[in-house]
């Protein structure tokens, strides 16, 4: 990659999307011993969808919120991340192989690579763990009015998520030793 761009600084990034929901995430609450703590499981139907994209080393990130997976809210993604790392860095953007993802029509940015990873191999992909830290630090045990109060309530967990917790949240050892 690097004698393919000699003038950029490559970076490797992570990508995937989650599903947030109404039917959203019971998680563990403190109670009185012997008491049953009581918690609301919602049952409506509405969704969205966080796309994000992380680098590991630096915790650099692009998110994108939208009402569906599909090719077109892909291409605007990637848009995001390219227009953000600029023309001096170039991007290997680890991702699955998610109908999307792998589209004839979708559009990548010059500044970015497109690196898919083996067929059912979530583990290998780190921003798999920041659904979970953002489900239970943020969007779990409560009830979601309508479709705005989701977003809204998305939104302000992914942003209340810092840099150096992105980082944490993605810290692995592989790719630790590769920096090194």
């Amino acid at each position: 990659m690097r004698d393919r761009h000699p003038h950029r600084r490559v970076e490797v990034w992570f990508q995937d999307e989650a599903r947030l929901g109404q039917q959203g995430t019971l998680t563990s609450v403190w109670a009185l011993t012997g008491t049953r703590p009581v918690a609301v499981k919602q049952t409506e139907y509405e969704w969205i969808y966080l796309y994000a994209s992380v680098n590991p080393a630096t915790g650099e990130s692009v998110a994108l919120l939208a009402p569906s997976v599909n090719t077109g809210t892909m291409d605007a993604h990637l848009r995001m991340i390219g227009e953000q790392v600029g023309p001096g860095r170039q991007v290997v953007l680890v991702l699955d192989g998610a109908g999307w993802h792998v589209a004839k029509h979708l559009r990548v940015p010059d500044n970015i690579t497109l690196l898919h990873l083996p067929p059912y191999s979530p583990e290998l992909n780190p921003v798999e763990r920041v659904w979970g830290y953002l489900r239970s630090h943020y969007l779990s045990n409560r009830v979601f009015r309508d479709y705005d109060d989701l977003m809204n309530l998305a939104t302000a967990g992914w942003n209340a998520v810092s840099q150096e917790r992105l980082k944490s949240i993605c810290a692995t050892a592989w790719i630790d030793a590769e920096r090194n």
